[in-house]
């Protein structure tokens, strides 16, 4: 496996677990006694994409930001790439730590996982933030006339050509570019941070692999009812952003039916990478959300 250099964060601390006999990297600040949230990174990223909301909510929390498997420095598996299984796999980091409840913050893809976490272990989770994705029942009349925004995915969720795309041209980069609400942000930021982890080839199957998992089982899934009979009773904050050309706030909406206690925040003149985009709007809606 090729070896990257971590990117080095003022108050953050690193450490690894090894849970469901997976190895994770989890990025940690903040006082060891504050109530604990969990930071869960969206595609193509990793913990390093938190690293300006972290310093916020460290100030009263204790913020563990976890390296989803496969990307980042935790371990690359051949299989467990499934939205139920990751979910499951962060259940199981808590174990590990000790931790009984925490509250989840996830971006993107960590959104979704977060979700199934919440609908899996609702015992396990204080309040679950999900940041540019949307629910588990999205209406298809919003739907359908959005769904050309996952143009994307047709590039990189059909192994083994989508870990060649990844491995071996600037795709991954030209999406983080792409989805940006703020054109001066990749300026200020480092893109190769992200990019450049998948050219280890196990890193860009695990690209590959959540990519198909997802239109394998969960697309097929959703017009067969699969959340249809399922309750949220996690208390959950949607943050989307007003100019996310992947999830726009049409898809946000909906979801309130299926839930005891959610709640939906646009973001003006955002996109689809508000951590890094608006890190003080996430971190202060998160601290007002989850208290």
């Amino acid at each position: 496996m090729t070896v990257f250099t971590m990117p080095q964060v003022a108050e953050v601390r690193h450490r690894h677990v090894t849970a469901r006999g997976v190895r994770f990297h989890i990025a940690e600040a903040g006082p060891a006694d504050g109530a604990p949230i969990v930071l869960i990174h969206g595609f193509p990223q990793h913990w390093y994409a938190w690293r300006h909301v972290i310093p916020r909510l460290a100030e009263q929390h204790r913020v563990l930001a976890l390296d989803v498997r496969g990307f980042g420095w935790s371990e690359a598996t051949r299989h467990g790439y499934g939205i139920g299984n990751l979910a499951d796999d962060v259940i199981a980091v808590l174990d590990e730590l000790g931790i009984d409840r925490a509250a989840v913050v996830g971006h993107d893809w960590g959104g979704w996982i977060g979700f199934a976490a919440a609908l899996r272990h609702p015992a396990r989770i204080s309040a679950l933030v999900s940041v540019n994705m949307t629910h588990m029942w999205p209406e298809h009349r919003r739907v359908l006339p959005n769904l050309w925004r996952m143009w994307h995915t047709a590039f990189i969720e059909h192994p083994p050509l989508g870990r060649l795309v990844l491995r071996r041209t600037g795709f991954a980069g030209f999406l983080l570019r792409h989805w940006s609400g703020d054109p001066e942000l990749w300026d200020r930021e480092d893109l190769s941070v992200y990019t450049d982890l998948l050219r280890d080839p196990a890193r860009a199957r695990a690209a590959e692999q959540l990519n198909a998992a997802y239109v394998w089982r969960d697309i097929v899934a959703h017009p067969r009812g699969r959340y249809r009979k399922a309750r949220l009773t996690v208390p959950t904050l949607i943050i989307g952003g007003e100019r996310d050309v992947v999830i726009p706030p049409a898809v946000l909406e909906g979801g309130e039916r299926h839930a005891d206690d959610l709640r939906v925040v646009v973001v003006p003149g955002a996109g689809h990478l508000l951590p890094l985009e608006r890190p003080e709007v996430v971190a202060e809606e998160t601290m007002k959300f989850v208290g």
